[in-house]
C-alpha cells in the first residue's frame, strides 16, 4: 500500500445513539492522509451496533496481545 493512499485514524468524535437500546450510532471520524501536510479531515460516519461490538472484541484482543499494553 502506498502512503499517499493510507489514513491515519486520529480520533471518534461524539458517538452517540438516540437512547441506549439504538441499534445505529453516529459520530465523527477525525483522520489525516499519512505523510501528508494537508490538513486533518472530519468524516460523519454512521456505525451498526454489531460492528461496534466487532471492533471492540478484535481491539481487546489485539490490547491483551501488546506487550506495552497495562489495565
Amino acid at each position: 500500500m502506498a502512503a499517499d493512499s493510507e489514513w491515519e485514524l486520529l480520533t471518534l468524535r461524539g458517538l452517540s445513539g438516540t437512547d441506549e437500546t439504538a441499534s445505529e450510532f453516529t459520530g465523527t471520524l477525525v483522520i489525516h492522509r499519512t505523510g501528508s501536510a494537508e490538513p486533518v479531515e472530519q468524516v460523519r460516519v454512521r456505525i451498526k451496533r454489531s460492528m461496534l461490538e466487532e471492533m471492540s472484541t478484535t481491539l481487546q484482543r489485539l490490547l491483551t496481545r501488546s506487550t506495552q499494553f497495562k489495565r
